[in-house]
């Protein structure tokens, strides 16, 4: 622009404002308005679009499946349900990318890589609320739609190291009316502070004596995979934090409730218990509350989607 009288012309060059008058040549910084970068919100975005992908390339394949059917009504609601299938699907993935919108607004923007120093970590897991001495087994049982659930934990003699940690291995299995369904080897540590890290963990699902699932194995350190933390040092009401990392595989979150709860089961009656929820990005829908015992652990989980309740039967150990 040009002002008479002042003889001076600016123009807008690159990043700035370069003037120009009887002195001289001066060039006035640009203020920037880059926003900073969202890795929870990059990442969140990034697995919405493979999840949106993945429930097209599901109906495509279901669409060419249904083609190769020779009665034209049976194809027809073949393709059908195809698309009824992609619709819940694209549902899902967009249930899921709120659920991590609203986790990123309560954890922050910065990308979720906690520092792990071996040195910084110690050999036993004593944890008031999730102490894991070896030989010990914590035994459950509860009525399930589909039967008696009967969960065993037992702290195992033996140790996986995962990123330089030593960490204690948990066997924990699942039967339901007798018949083993889950299996799964869980490794946990202790650092110096008294916070008790998942490190990861071996899934399997079984059906009639064969492995069905691995969903929800990982080990950190591969793959993107990062330990969480399954029990603060001190926990406090409001404490939210992440259990696991793997992006889009092992998503747990907990938020600590209460400090004070009181516990009646099969095993005895408890005080001043620890109450958490437990939420998942894989699945918003699911929602648990736990309640853990000092010098116990978990003696009581409530699911109160099914209303299922699992509490503890009875302490083993050695």
């Amino acid at each position: 622009m040009k002002r008479v009288g002042s003889a001076t012309t600016t123009i807008a060059v690159g990043s700035g404002l370069v003037f120009a008058g009887a002195v001289g040549i001066g060039l006035v910084p640009a203020t920037s308005t880059a926003k900073p970068f969202n890795a929870c919100r990059v990442s969140t975005n990034a697995v919405y679009d493979a999840c949106t992908a993945g429930a097209r390339s599901d109906k495509a394949l279901a669409v060419g499946k249904c083609a190769n059917l020779p009665d034209a009504r049976a194809m027809q609601a073949c393709r059908a349900q195809a698309a009824a299938d992609a619709k819940d699907a694209r549902g899902s993935c967009a249930e899921q990318r709120k659920f991590r919108i609203d986790t990123c607004s309560r954890l922050g923007p910065a990308p979720y890589g906690p520092a792990i120093d071996p040195a910084n970590f110690v050999t036993t897991v004593d944890n008031p609320y999730d102490p894991l001495p070896v030989g010990t087994t914590w035994v459950y049982e509860g009525n399930t739609a589909a039967g008696l659930e009967h969960n065993e934990v037992t702290v195992t003699h033996n140790t996986k190291v995962i990123l330089g940690v030593t960490c204690v291995e948990v066997l924990d299995t699942v039967t339901v009316n007798g018949e083993l369904t889950e299996r799964t080897l869980d490794w946990f540590a202790q650092d110096k502070d008294g916070n008790v890290w998942y490190f990861g963990e071996n899934s399997e699902e079984l059906a009639g004596g064969l492995v069905v699932d691995l969903g929800g194995s990982f080990t950190a350190g591969v793959d993107g995979a990062q330990p969480g933390i399954i029990m603060k040092a001190h926990p406090a009401v409001g404490d939210f934090y992440r259990q696991e990392f793997l992006l889009s595989e092992a998503e747990d979150l907990a938020e600590v409730l209460s400090l004070s709860e009181s516990v009646t089961v099969p095993a005895g009656r408890f005080d001043h218990c620890l109450k958490t929820k437990e939420t998942e990005a894989i699945d918003p829908s699911a929602l648990e509350n736990k309640f853990y015992a000092a010098g116990v652990g978990n003696v009581l989980t409530n699911d109160l989607v099914t209303g299922e309740v699992l509490p503890l039967v009875t302490i083993k150990t050695e």
